[in-house]
Formats: C-alpha cells, sequence, structure tokens
C-alpha cells in the first residue's frame, strides 16, 4: 500500500510539472513569504501540543468528511487552541490538494504541515511555494540517501521536517539525518494495522531535544492522555476532529487530557 501511495503521489507530481516546471516552482518557493517557526511552535510545554489534521478521505477508512471549506476548518481548529495545522494534499486517496494548503496557508496564522508521500525535491519545493512550514517525510517510503537530501532541503529553504518512523531502525535512521522533530505513527503504512501502544515503545529512543510527536489511533480525550503519560510533546489529530460535530470543543477537550 505504502508503494503505491508513493507511486501516485509522484505520478500527479509528474502531471504537475509537465504544466509547470521545476524551474518554475523553486522560483514561486524561493519569493515565497518567510516559513513560520514551526520547530518553536511545537516545542514541549507544559501541556501537549496538537496538529490538528485537515482530511476528507484515508485508505483505511474511506471517505470522513466532505470538508468543502479547508481554510474554515483550519480557523476552527485555530481558535480550539491548535498549535499546527496539518493538510493533506494526497488527492487519490485521501481526496486533498495544494488548493486546500494554499486556502489554509491564507487563513490562519499558525505553522501548516503538508502531509503528503514526499519522495522527489520537486514536491518540497511545491510545499514552500504553496506556503507550508513543515512537510513530511516517511522514512519507510524512501531509502537513506533520498531521505536525507530531501531533509537538507526542507531545512535549506527555512521549514521544518517532520519525520515519521514505524519502528526502532527507522527511529535510528530519522536520527542519522538529525531530525529534529520525530513522529511515531502508531499505523502501520503498509499493512494499516494500528497499534497505539508502539509511540511508547519507542519513546525512549528519542533524546531529549527532539520534538516526539504521536499520529494516529486517537478517538478519544483518553488516547490522548495515554500519548502524554508515554513522553508525546505533540499528538497529530485528524479523523477525531474531522468527523465530530463540533471541533473547536472536541479540540479543547483533547488539548485539556494532556
Amino acid at each position: 500500500m505504502l508503494s503505491e501511495l508513493v507511486a501516485g503521489a509522484l505520478a500527479d507530481a509528474s502531471d504537475r510539472r509537465a504544466a509547470r516546471s521545476l524551474a518554475e516552482v523553486e522560483a514561486d518557493a524561493l519569493a515565497a513569504p518567510a516559513p513560520r517557526d514551526a520547530h518553536a511552535a511545537l516545542a514541549p510545554a507544559e501541556r501537549v501540543k496538537i496538529i490538528a489534521e485537515v482530511k476528507r478521505a484515508s485508505p483505511s477508512r474511506g471517505s470522513l468528511a466532505e470538508i468543502r471549506d479547508p481554510a474554515g476548518l483550519a480557523v476552527s481548529y485555530q481558535t480550539g487552541g491548535a498549535s499546527a495545522i496539518s493538510v493533506l494534499t494526497e488527492q487519490r486517496r485521501f481526496g486533498g490538494s495544494l488548493d486546500d494548503l494554499r486556502d489554509v496557508r491564507a487563513a490562519v496564522e499558525l505553522p501548516v504541515l503538508r502531509k503528503d508521500f514526499i519522495a522527489e525535491p520537486y514536491q518540497v519545493f511545491e510545499a514552500r511555494a504553496a506556503g507550508a512550514d513543515l512537510v513530511l517525510l516517511i522514512v519507510a517510503a524512501l531509502e537513506q540517501p533520498v531521505l536525507a537530501e530531501l531533509h537538507e532541503l526542507i531545512g535549506q529553504l527555512g521549514m521544518t521536517a517532520l519525520v515519521e518512523a514505524h519502528s526502532a531502525s527507522e527511529v535510528e535512521r530519522a536520527l542519522e539525518i538529525g531530525a529534529g522533530v520525530v513522529g511515531v505513527n502508531a499505523r502501520d503504512l503498509s499493512t494499516f494495522q494500528l497499534d497505539r501502544d508502539l509511540f511508547g515503545t519507542l519513546a525512549d529512543s528519542i533524546p531529549a531535544g527532539v520534538i516526539r510527536v504521536a499520529e494516529s489511533a486517537v478517538s478519544s480525550p483518553a488516547d490522548v492522555a495515554h500519548y502524554r503519560a508515554s513522553g508525546a510533546d505533540v499528538v497529530l489529530i485528524g479523523e477525531a476532529l474531522v468527523t465530530g460535530d463540533d471541533p473547536v470543543a472536541t479540540l479543547e477537550t483533547f488539548l485539556a487530557a494532556g
């Protein structure tokens, strides 16, 4: 599944590159307003911080929410106390787009994460041109030289990489490239099985000074409390927010639990 998602994301990027060259997108990226300091926004604090996600669908759950107004949803997240906004831009299985990212960037003051299957520099330049402050890199999807190259490029453009791992060896690879923000995803992207305790198993291998992000398997305040007790500085939440009736109230409840 992960290989399929990466291949689809690269094919879609190739289509966009045919319409707008790497040189053009790179120029747009370099001309964009300076990115916000996502590392500072997510730094450890007395209570947990939340990255709230704009997410229409997923391969495991199918359609989640229509989200006609991603910018309005992001404003609600900002009102509710989120520290950053994640925007799914993958279109085939998640129903997202770079237009969603642009709309959210224009609507909020918080750092914005481009969450996609990033595997080449063109996608990183796209992210910066669209206003992203953070970019997701999935260790399992990338060979180590490519992971290091993309991580370096993200930093050169002033953005922050959220480097996502699913095992001890992948955490080690993230640290090897100097990742300052490491996520542990409870969902194995090869099988889509969930393990809420995976974060706690790996947290101690992420050293002090590196921001620890718990991802997936959050459906209630108790899940946030569980991750916080296991050492999470930040929790990324998507489905529980987009499927609820009141994202502001839901977010406030999750924050209180952490």
